[in-house]
Parts: C-alpha cells; sequence; structure tokens
C-alpha cells in the first residue's frame, strides 16, 4: 500500500519579505514586494506540517474579498462566520470577509497550470463558495500579522472581486451564517472578526481608509 503524500503548499523565506521591507499590517504599494517574493528562485513547495509552525517560512495565501455596490453607491461585502471543520483551527468560530486558502503543489500540475499561484487561487474559490455573477477582479493589499500565531507564518495577497450582482452561496457546510452585510455593519463587529479580516475592512474601509484603485498584477 502506498504511503499518503503529505501535503506541500506554496511558501517564499520570511527573509526575502525583511530584505524587500518588513511590515505590520496592511500595505497597498505592493508591486515590488510581489515582484520578489514571487520570483522562481525564492518560491518552493514544502511539506505543510512543517511550515505551520515555523516563522522562518510565510506560506502565501490569496484572500479573496466579495463586494457588490448597489444602485445607490451602497457597498456590501460577502462574510460569514468559519465552522470547526473548515481549514487553519485557530480560526474556527471567527467571522471573516476572506475566501481563500493555501496554494498546493498539486496546482503546479492542475489543468496543465502554467500559474500555480493563479491555478490554486481559482481551486479555492470554487471549493468554498460559487460566485453566480459576472465581476472584475484586481489585487489591492498585502498582509502581514507577526503578532499572531497565525500570521506569523502566512501572507496574504488581498484580491478584490467586484460583482454585478450579490449572488453568492456556500459550498462548503462549515461556510455559516453567510451573506452580503452593508460594510458599515461590518466595521462595527469587528471584534468578532478574524484578525486579517479586521485588518481589510479597518485598511480599505474604515475612517480614513477608503479604499482607492490601486491595484498591480500577479
Amino acid at each position: 500500500m502506498s504511503e499518503v503524500q503529505p501535503e506541500r503548499v506554496l511558501v517564499v523565506p520570511t527573509e526575502v519579505l525583511h530584505r524587500v521591507g518588513h511590515f505590520q499590517g496592511f500595505l497597498r504599494h505592493g508591486e515590488r514586494y510581489l515582484a520578489e517574493l514571487l520570483r522562481p528562485e525564492h518560491v518552493r513547495f514544502l511539506p505543510r506540517d512543517r511550515v505551520e509552525e515555523d516563522p522562518s517560512f510565510k506560506q502565501l495565501i490569496p484572500y479573496i474579498l466579495l463586494c457588490h455596490t448597489d444602485a445607490a453607491g451602497g457597498l456590501s461585502l460577502f462574510q460569514y462566520t468559519r465552522g470547526v471543520g473548515q481549514g487553519e483551527g485557530r480560526l474556527h468560530s471567527k467571522r471573516s470577509v476572506g475566501i481563500g486558502g493555501h496554494i498546493s503543489a498539486v496546482d503546479a500540475t492542475a489543468n496543465g497550470a502554467g500559474d500555480p499561484y493563479a491555478e490554486g487561487m481559482r481551486r479555492e474559490l470554487e471549493e468554498e463558495v460559487a460566485v453566480e455573477s459576472p465581476y472584475t477582479a484586481r489585487v489591492v493589499g498585502l498582509i502581514n500579522d507577526d503578532q499572531t500565531p497565525v500570521g506569523q507564518v502566512h501572507l496574504g495577497i488581498v484580491h478584490r472581486f467586484d460583482l454585478e450582482a450579490p449572488h453568492v452561496r456556500a459550498r462548503e457546510a462549515d461556510i455559516v451564517e453567510s451573506g452580503f452585510r452593508p460594510v458599515a455593519e461590518l466595521l462595527a463587529d469587528l471584534a468578532r472578526f478574524e484578525t486579517w479580516s479586521a485588518i481589510c475592512l479597518t485598511a480599505l474601509f474604515g475612517e480614513g481608509g477608503s479604499e482607492r484603485r490601486e491595484s498591480w498584477s500577479v
């Protein structure tokens, strides 16, 4: 009987991030960061169980915000609560506005993928939710949070998807209490959100942080 191989996930050495310029929280101007972090000589796939507790590596995580603006200009975001069967155990029962997860080694070969990051993001999105509306997508920032155990081993690449209609449904049973909510309502309940979501909401939509159309390609 063949031995089950451990999942391998996409990582970069943390020292590469520090070399480009360490930051804490949300970063808007990240073109030079991504250009350096995603260089072929820096990225690699390592066993997930090894890097989950090893802050010398950053696991690259696409973090997708699903947004809709109504005819009156009101902005709402898709949000949900993480069930106990979903992904990272340290985030269970937390509210979230982010969809996404690890880029796996299988994404490097799936469907003849030439871009494992793009393929992994597509796979994670389709596994977690059904987006039943046309949308436009752009990258709006990076998240680095070295103040929590989860954040110390992950680096978030934040994608904003602007949907023509608020038609999204959960595919995973552990995405619960989901649906679109006005951004003002979410900002008023930050304490219940996972750290990355709170960082995104505050930086992009909070007072003084009105989201600008700054983006760059991955």
